[in-house]
């Protein structure tokens, strides 16, 4: 049951995380941790129009953390915040709850359902999309503070 985890498929994603590193002048941040294995995410995300325009990551986990993290890097460029909210959620459920694996840009997490037979490994594999999330929120919400603010005195 175990080879399930560390299939090739898996491996090949963490051996080809896309966009890592960090951005020069990200528009959201978000750092997140798995206080049970150590593993640690930063997402750096620039927003145009509400939409993931640029993305970078820094990416310190296990091996299910770094699959996690090659398929958002993969597939979150025109990505708003409900999409990787929804993939998250069904990421969330599919680990924890025997719900469908996630749909759309992001179903090749399909590839790690065989998590859920492992709750110890349930937060390192959510992390990557914790942190989007976390960065496109923050990178709305900077956005909404210079729209709002313009013309003001």
């Amino acid at each position: 049951m175990i080879d399930a985890l560390y299939s090739s498929r898996i491996l090949t994603l963490v051996a080809n995380i896309p966009l890592t590193g960090r951005l020069a002048v990200p528009t959201g941040t978000s750092e997140k941790s798995s206080k049970l294995c150590g593993s640690r995410i930063i997402v750096d995300v620039a927003l145009s129009d509400g939409r993931v325009s640029d993305f970078a990551q820094e990416v310190s986990a296990c091996a299910l953390g770094q699959a996690s993290a090659a398929v958002l890097g993969a597939h979150v460029i025109g990505a708003d915040l409900a999409e990787i909210e929804l993939a998250r959620d069904a990421l969330r459920a599919m680990l924890k709850a025997n719900g469908p694996p996630p749909a759309g840009r992001f179903a090749e997490l399909a590839v790690l359902e065989p998590v859920k037979d492992y709750p110890a490994r349930h937060a390192s594999t959510l992390l990557a999309f914790e942190a989007a999330v976390e960065a496109v929120s923050r990178a709305t919400a900077a956005s909404e503070t210079r729209t709002s603010s313009v013309g003001t005195a």
